[in-house]
């Protein structure tokens, strides 16, 4: 557990933050697309879990960040641990919010529908998330945050933009707050490898001490 400002992609990052407790940053990636060949950034990311999410992945000890990488079950059991977690999403290329918003629908929807938990009720707590971002500019360096409590399965969404709290938002339906998180955490079908890796290979190291 590094005390350094970390950089993803020159964007700083401070190696814990704390909401009720303090929590370390164990990985941290960029989503990106490439058109024409040409890679276009869109966020930075850094996931804050509580240090002691160590404690819930013995079985995964010896194992290398490579083979841990490529485990989905590895990544179900990072989620489903009962610890606090915290993403710190910032923009690198502004776009607009409802952009933003249709990406995290479209792939929270598609995982809700495989697993037939597609109710009404989904339907309505992700329409609320969509909404809350489709207002929304996102300018180069706005800040989302996703806080996971480790009591309850809702999520806590917080925009700021210019460095003020621009808005917040509580979800409380139990699956929508599960697929985010899948979205974001969920292995080799998460929206941003980089940041798979790098927190496979961190708790990888962390597993071995």
């Amino acid at each position: 557990m590094g005390t350094e400002i970390v950089l993803v992609d020159e964007i700083p990052f401070p190696p814990q933050i704390t909401t009720t407790k303090p929590l370390s940053l164990l990985g941290h990636g960029i989503t990106d697309i490439e058109i024409h060949f040409l890679q276009i950034k869109f966020t930075a990311i850094g996931v804050y879990l509580e240090p002691e999410i160590v404690g819930h992945l013995q079985q995964y000890k010896g194992k290398q960040g490579s083979e841990l990488a490529e485990d989905d079950d590895f990544f179900e059991a990072v989620i489903s641990a009962p610890v606090e977690k915290f993403l710190r999403v910032v923009i690198i290329k502004e776009i607009k919010g409802s952009q933003y918003g249709v990406q995290l629908e479209s792939a929270v929807r598609d995982r809700l529908a495989a697993d037939d938990k597609y109710e009404e009720e989904e339907e309505a707590a992700l329409e609320k998330v969509v909404e809350f971002f489709q207002s929304k500019y996102f300018k180069k360096d706005s800040v989302i945050t996703y806080h996971f409590p480790s009591t309850s399965a809702t999520a806590e969404i917080v925009f700021t933009t210019e460095g003020k709290e621009d808005s917040k938002l509580k979800v409380e339906n139990g699956n929508v707050v599960e697929m985010i998180k899948k979205w974001y955490l969920g292995g080799t079908r998460g929206v941003s490898p980089t940041t798979i890796t790098s927190l496979a290979n961190t708790l990888s190291a962390e597993l071995s001490k």
